[in-house]
């Protein structure tokens, strides 16, 4: 159990900062996670790697001389904003361009990827390299639908020990990627790990039971087997990764980590050792660099990974260099920062453009911020059932981020409005705030929905259902393009698409705009109830996707819940929040 924490809603805060006053030779925070204390050469590719917390020493541990340039750290086990990666890819930068390396999960790719375009747009190079090690979570025919787990470690060392050396931006690329097309991993699970703030963990193992293919976002396993013993686990871990080895030319080389995921001790990890070495030796198999240890944990979970990476002679190489970090040391690091340089953050504003709306737009505007409220009251009320069921086969993040980003939306929006502002830029900085606060693959297809539905109504009159069905159809179009999931694949699309085509029903049959909604958040939510009936085939469930038979997806339940709040705000009828709204 995660014991320790002052608030769970700000956990995650906290703990960088922690590290930050414990680590200033190291790192200083920027928002949305840690940079070098001082900045590397001008002209050095800027590393910089990123993901949810809860994963200590990754991400944030290993910034520093010879590693990385920096690294954004989002909520626990749920990728950052799109802001935050950008935020901190812009404070690395060293005038060479940024290069973001991250496990395969859909938020992180959707965020990172924002973050490129947005860093591209400012005039800075910038690039993704995603890591795909785990051999569990997909076939050797789909390894681009493989999870990141602890392949991530060997990643980041190679991709920054070349941007120490002076490699240039596609070189940097290049290796990275390599360093991942040579990198497999297999990890098992003893026990669940647990959120702050909660008293059950996000999965148990059944005693005498062991869970065979984990993820690192407290997900299980694929697949449970008797609980085995250190030998015979061994046997399991180096056998599952070795039939998943790269064509590589004579005898083969490689880096090992044993790497314990957060309660597993490491006197258990060696006597696991004892036996996987020696069986990697009988295979024929020469290990050249071994870690034992925790390098990527996930919380308190009991449980640990094999990790191997086939080396050649400049993998080898850049893996073995110097590197100077909070949580990882190796040899004598010639800094290539400059020297007596003070780095200050210029705190980047952004203003809406808010000149006064009319009358008419500034009543839509209220009667939106109480949608707002309404929605973030019901999810706050909703986040531990929320996550329950997005821990039945994804992480178990989706209540706490839904709660997260729904306040920040409602302060944001509310913000906008006192100030005068029209319902697009109201629903534009709701839409930011959204994204910035629950992170995650939700968090972005939130802001952006919010974002786009707000673009279509009108500031100068009052709302019409013509209105609320062009928004809701930009919002459907926006959410499919970022997130590129269609009808069946067990998301939100699947209660947001029925709403959308019942709304446009409702509207021909000449119903008003409150009737409209009603009749269509009905849809969503006997849509979303569907979805129990769906396997995933997309998202952090789908290495896990029989599990997810029976329960609802979180995403689309969350949205239908949302929708009906907005139906209760728009048939209200009073002068404070939707009476403009017909």
């Amino acid at each position: 159990m995660t014991r320790l924490y002052d608030d769970p809603a700000s956990f995650s805060e906290d703990m960088v900062s922690g590290f930050v006053a414990a680590n200033p030779g190291y790192v200083r925070e920027v928002r949305g996670g840690v940079v070098r204390a001082r900045k590397a050469r001008r002209g050095k590719v800027a590393v910089v790697t990123g993901g949810g917390s809860g994963h200590y020493p990754a991400f944030c541990g290993v910034v520093g001389n010879g590693f990385a340039d920096g690294a954004v750290v989002g909520n626990i086990f749920t990728s950052p904003s799109a802001e935050d990666a950008y935020s901190v890819g812009k404070a690395a930068d060293n005038g060479a361009g940024v290069v973001f390396s991250f496990g395969n999960y859909a938020g992180d790719n959707m965020n990172f990827g924002l973050a490129v375009e947005r860093l591209e747009r400012a005039g800075i190079r910038a690039h993704n390299v995603v890591v795909t090690d785990d051999v569990a979570s997909a076939g050797a025919e789909d390894i681009a639908k493989r999870r990141g787990v602890v392949g991530d470690f060997v990643v980041f060392k190679v991709a920054s020990a070349a941007a120490e050396e002076g490699y240039s931006f596609d070189e940097v690329v290049r290796v990275g990627e390599h360093a991942n097309d040579r990198t497999r991993s297999l990890g098992v699970a003893f026990d669940g790990c647990t959120l702050p703030g909660s008293s059950e963990p996000l999965f148990e193992v059944p005693k005498g039971r062991m869970g065979l293919g984990l993820g690192i976002h407290g997900e299980p396993g694929v697949s449970e087997v008797d609980m085995p013993s250190a030998a015979e686990l061994a046997r399991t871990l180096v056998d599952g990764v070795l039939a998943e080895a790269p064509e590589v030319e004579g005898t083969p080389r490689v880096v090992a980590i044993l790497n314990g995921l957060g309660a597993t001790k490491y006197e258990e990890l060696f006597v696991v050792w004892k036996t996987a070495s020696r069986l990697l030796a009988e295979a024929g198999v020469q290990v050249v660099e071994q870690e034992v240890g925790e390098l990527v944990t996930s919380l308190d979970m009991a449980g640990c990974s094999l990790t191997l990476t086939w080396l050649d002679p400049e993998l080898e190489r850049l893996y073995a260099a110097p590197a100077d970090s909070p949580a990882y040391r190796r040899g004598s690091v010639t800094a290539s920062e400059v020297d007596d340089q003070v780095v200050e953050e210029a705190e980047e504003v952004v203003e809406e453009a808010t000149a006064l709306a009319p009358e008419a737009g500034r009543r839509t505007s209220k009667a939106v911020v109480a949608a707002l409220r309404a929605i973030s009251d019901d999810l706050h009320e909703a986040e531990a059932e929320l996550g329950r069921m997005d821990a039945v086969a994804g992480d178990g993040d989706h209540g706490r981020g839904m709660s997260r980003g729904s306040a920040a939306a409602v302060e944001a929006g509310a913000a906008a409005a006192k100030r005068g502002a029209g319902p697009a830029a109201v629903l534009v900085a709701a839409g930011d705030g959204w994204a910035a606060k629950a992170g995650g693959t939700s968090g972005a297809l939130w802001g952006a929905g919010l974002r786009s539905f707000g673009d279509l109504l009108p500031d100068d009159r009052a709302v019409a259902a013509a209105d609320l069905l062009a928004g809701a159809k930009a919002a459907l179009a926006a959410v499919r393009r970022l997130g590129r999931a269609e009808l069946g694949d067990k998301t939100l699309v699947d209660a947001m698409d029925p709403f959308v085509d019942e709304l446009d029903a409702a509207v021909q049959d000449g119903q008003d705009g409150p009737q409209a909604w009603q009749r269509a958040a009905h849809e969503a939510t006997a849509a979303a109830q569907r979805t129990a009936e769906l396997t995933p085939r997309t998202g952090r469930a789908r290495p896990l996707a029989e599990r997810s038979v029976g329960t609802p997806d979180p995403g689309a339940t969350s949205l239908a819940m949302a929708l009906n709040q907005v139906a209760g705000v728009l048939t209200a009828g009073t002068e404070s929040d939707a009476q403009e709204v017909k």
